[in-house]
């Protein structure tokens, strides 16, 4: 039987307690905020818990906060019915996470994407590579905030 949300949040505050805390978001699905140094730790422990086995990874995707970036990871269970949100924080400077390939071989696609177009390095990726951007790209990461480049025109903030 799939635990309900409440289940769901305690079972990991409790299981993973020092490193993660619940955010308040007003999602139906929980997310947390995870500590950098734990992820690999953390996304091997999710997949083989039993009572988790988050076997699908959803999606990786980064933000630019204007003062941090933030990579956000969405898992899911299919065994057990069940799904939620990470996210680590990090620094402009140094930006960096360690690839989660050998757990959810699909992340390869999401982290370079989050390498090319935000500048944040995945450690031990193996082929960190473009295919976005065109072969000849020298203009930077286009996703952050502070991106320019000559032809490019800034809208407004409203």
């Amino acid at each position: 039987m799939a635990m309900d949300r409440e289940a769901l949040v305690k079972y990991i505050l409790e299981k993973y307690s020092g490193k993660v805390e619940l955010l308040d978001t007003g999602k139906a699905e929980p997310i947390f905020a995870l500590k950098n140094e734990y992820l690999k730790e953390f996304c091997r422990a999710i997949y083989d818990d039993e009572a988790l086995r988050m076997n699908f990874l959803c999606n990786i995707a980064a933000v630019d906060t204007g003062e941090k970036f933030e990579v956000v990871y969405s898992v899911t269970s299919i065994t057990n019915k069940i799904r939620f949100d990470f996210k680590v924080s990090m620094p402009y400077e140094g930006a960096e996470v360690d690839t989660v390939q050998s757990i959810w071989p699909g992340a390869n696609w999401h982290e370079r994407e989050i390498w090319e177009l935000y500048g944040i390095n995945v450690r031990n990726h193996g082929n960190l590579t473009q295919f976005l951007l065109p072969d000849n790209w020298n203009q930077g990461n286009p996703m952050r905030k502070n991106w320019d480049a000559p032809d490019f025109i800034r809208m407004p903030e409203l």
